[in-house]
C-alpha cells in the first residue's frame, strides 16, 4: 500500500481543527475532502488484498459523503472525528512501517 504520509498527516490535522468551533464552510470542505481521501485510501487498501481495511475506510468514507450527508449532532461528529483520526493513524503506521503488501 503505497501512500504518501504527507496525505495523512494532513488529513489527521484537518480532523485535528474540526473539534474547534469553526464556521460551518470549514465542516463541508471537510467532508469532501475527508470522503475523497478515505475513497482513494480504501481503494489502495484494496489493491492491497487488505480486504477489512477497505472495508472499514470504505464505509467512512460514506458517512462523510458530502452528496447524501448524514445530520448528526456535534457531539456524534466529534466521535466520528476522533475515530478517523485513531484509523488514520492507525493507518500511518502501517503504512510507514512497511506492514502492508504493495
Amino acid at each position: 500500500m503505497k501512500v504518501d504520509l504527507r496525505l495523512l498527516a494532513g488529513s489527521i490535522l484537518a480532523l485535528s481543527l474540526a473539534l474547534l468551533p469553526l464556521p460551518y464552510g470549514y465542516y463541508i470542505l471537510l467532508r469532501v475532502g475527508m470522503c475523497g481521501v478515505l475513497a482513494y485510501l480504501a481503494y489502495t487498501a484494496s489493491q492491497s488484498n487488505e480486504q477489512g481495511l477497505t472495508w472499514i475506510l470504505g464505509i467512512i468514507a460514506v458517512i462523510y459523503n458530502p452528496f447524501a450527508p448524514l445530520h448528526l449532532g456535534r457531539e456524534v461528529w466529534t466521535v466520528i472525528n476522533l475515530v478517523t483520526i485513531g484509523l488514520l493513524l492507525y493507518v500511518r503506521s502501517l503504512v510507514a512501517n512497511n506492514q502492508l503488501p504493495d
